[in-house]
């Protein structure tokens, strides 16, 4: 009996092809210009589409489903391999902290500068730290504010050791509200979004810098108000939380390292 050796037609190809995957229709495409009609039909992978990016399948497009099905795919892998989430280049070890505080017209400053693995990380795993300001707060004139100062300026820079870069996360105005023997500000400022030319998408813009300013009032020593203690973090304002170390240090290193770094 002589075998037919004719090729299979389109439509039982397009039937075989309902019970494939979308990798194995793919492949089966290249197979040949037949195949490769048969296996691009829209109404074969229209279902596809719905199944995998519903959303997706509710647009009207100009261009093949199964192309559709292809960008989804794409920008889900990207997606899954975000670079946000790669290990940061950066630790703490390679940061310096520096915190400006001063009244409108600058006559009372302090200045605090801590190297970034000697700080409190407050709650632990989150970009949040308490900086202690310790005897410079009371040991140098520079570091007095007035009684009853409630109008300040604050700046908060972060500086790869070695001052080879500088980043300014806040440098803004507020209060300071004083009840009973010491004093409260809290400031929050909007960061940018990271524009390094090869990590464009690697991180939301919907961050803010987070600054809390605590003192304490000498009404019964000698008169004076001091800065007490700070605490800086970087918040997703999304959900309201604090980032983690990690993220933080992921977001910083687009403004502190060169594109060739990353």
């Amino acid at each position: 009996m002589e075998t037919c050796s004719l090729p299979p037609q389109w439509e039982v190809l397009v039937l075989v092809s309902q019970h494939l995957d979308p990798q194995t229709l793919a492949i089966a495409s290249c197979v040949s210009k037949s195949w490769l009609f048969s296996m691009s039909c829209d109404h074969l992978w229209k279902p596809i589409l719905t199944t995998h990016f519903p959303s997706l399948s509710t647009l009207t497009p100009t261009v093949p489903f199964q192309r559709l099905f292809a960008l989804g795919h794409s920008a889900a892998k990207r997606r899954r391999k975000n670079p946000l989430k790669s290990k940061p280049k950066l630790s703490l070890t390679d940061l310096v902290f520096a915190v400006t505080i001063s009244s409108h017209d600058s006559s009372s400053v302090v200045t605090i500068t801590k190297p970034g693995d000697t700080l409190l990380v407050n709650p632990p795993g989150v970009f949040r730290f308490d900086v202690d300001v310790g005897d410079e707060g009371f040991k140098y004139e520079s570091s007095e504010v007035r009684k009853g100062l409630e109008g300040v300026k604050v700046t908060w820079n972060v500086i790869l050791k070695g001052w080879k870069e500088i980043f300014t996360m806040m440098d803004c105005e507020g209060n300071v509200g004083f009840v009973g023997g010491g004093g409260e500000g809290w400031f929050v400022q909007e960061l940018p979004a990271p524009g390094c030319c090869c990590c464009s998408n690697a991180a939301e813009s919907a961050v803010e810098a987070d600054l809390k300013v605590e003192m304490c009032d000498g009404r019964e020593s000698d008169g004076k108000v001091r800065v007490k203690k700070v605490n800086v973090g970087i918040m997703n304002v999304v959900n309201w939380r604090y980032v983690s170390v990690e993220d933080g240090l992921r977001y910083l290193q687009h403004f502190l390292l060169t594109c060739n770094d990353l």
